[in-house]
């Protein structure tokens, strides 16, 4: 059975991988980009880096096959991200705004959401205001290890006083929205757009947690 454990510092390298091979509505994105680490970057580096202790990976006997990441309170989080995360990717590349969106590469189109970072619906975080990101690849997926892992994040979330979480999924990727679903997750307003807008009231931290 895949084992669920903290991230370790050496598999930074392990979460791109993850995130560039679920990266294209729950496939393979490795195709679309020169840079394969953006989508990384974005989704999942920052938070094994600065929120250590809300990043879990899933092993098994060929590797690290998935993880969980997140963060308590995500105003916050996006405040450190503009401090000690977003400088240096901002230097590392370009803006593109100086040209049309509709002929952006697919890097380019991360490289923008690096300078530009898309947040989160204010009243979503006002109700929820933890998030988390998952992410399997195929070999694990169908097992019942996602929801084993989202269990697992939950308790050292709520151990940490989170009491509402909410996550943002992509429309087009309708299999994610049925997990999270599954998971007691509702969806959220706004209506529309690409993100679709998820959140679920987690129980009180035991006792001794």
């Amino acid at each position: 059975m895949p084992t669920i454990r903290s991230c370790r510092p050496a598999e930074l390298d392990s979460l791109y991988a993850i995130s560039l091979a679920t990266g294209h509505q729950g496939g393979n994105a490795s195709h679309l980009y020169e840079d394969g680490r953006l989508i990384g970057h974005i989704y999942a580096a920052p938070y094994a880096v600065l929120e250590p202790g809300l990043a879990l990976v899933v092993e098994d006997e060929e590797g690290v096959a998935g993880f969980a990441v997140g963060v308590s309170d995500t105003k916050r989080w996006h405040e450190r991200l503009e401090a000690e995360w977003w400088p240096r990717l901002r230097q590392d590349y370009a803006d593109p705004s100086a040209t049309s969106p509709s002929e952006w590469s697919a890097d380019q189109r991360r490289a923008f959401a690096i300078h530009r970072p898309e947040l989160p619906p204010a009243p979503v975080v006002s109700v929820f205001p933890a998030h988390l990101h998952l992410n399997l690849l195929p070999r694990i997926q169908s097992r019942g290890v996602g929801s084993r892992l989202l269990s697992h994040w939950a308790a050292r979330a709520s151990a940490r006083g989170v009491q509402a979480v909410h996550v943002g999924v992509n429309r087009a990727n309708p299999r994610a929205a049925r997990f999270w679903a599954g998971q007691g997750f509702e969806p959220l307003p706004p209506e529309g757009g690409r993100t679709l807008w998820m959140g679920r009231h987690e129980g009180p931290p035991s006792r001794g947690a």
